[in-house]
C-alpha cells in the first residue's frame, strides 16, 4: 500500500476517473446501438451527430484512442448513408 499522501490521493482520484471514464464509455456503446438498431433515416441523422459528438468527447480525454472514434464515425455515417 501506498504510503505518501499524494500517493493515497492519487489512488482516490484514478478511481474516480476510473468510474466516469466507464460510464461514458459505456453510454456511448449503447447509442451506438441505437444508432445501429434505428430504421427510420431521419431519427438516424439526429443521432449520428449526438454519438460524434460523444465520440470526439472521448476521443479528446484520451477515453479511447483518436483514431477509434474517427473509424467509429465513418462507420455509423456509411450505416446511416446506406439506410433506405
Amino acid at each position: 500500500m501506498a504510503n505518501h499522501k499524494s500517493a493515497l490521493k492519487r489512488i482516490r482520484r484514478n478511481e474516480v476517473a476510473r468510474i466516469r471514464n466507464k460510464y461514458q464509455h459505456k453510454t456511448t456503446r449503447n447509442a451506438i446501438k441505437t444508432l445501429k438498431e434505428a430504421v427510420d433515416k431521419t431519427a438516424a441523422q439526429k443521432l449520428l451527430v449526438d454519438i460524434a459528438s460523444m465520440l470526439d468527447k472521448l476521443a479528446k480525454k484520451n477515453v479511447i484512442h483518436a483514431n477509434k472514434a474517427g473509424n467509429l464515425k465513418s462507420k455509423l455515417s456509411k450505416h446511416v448513408n446506406a439506410m433506405a
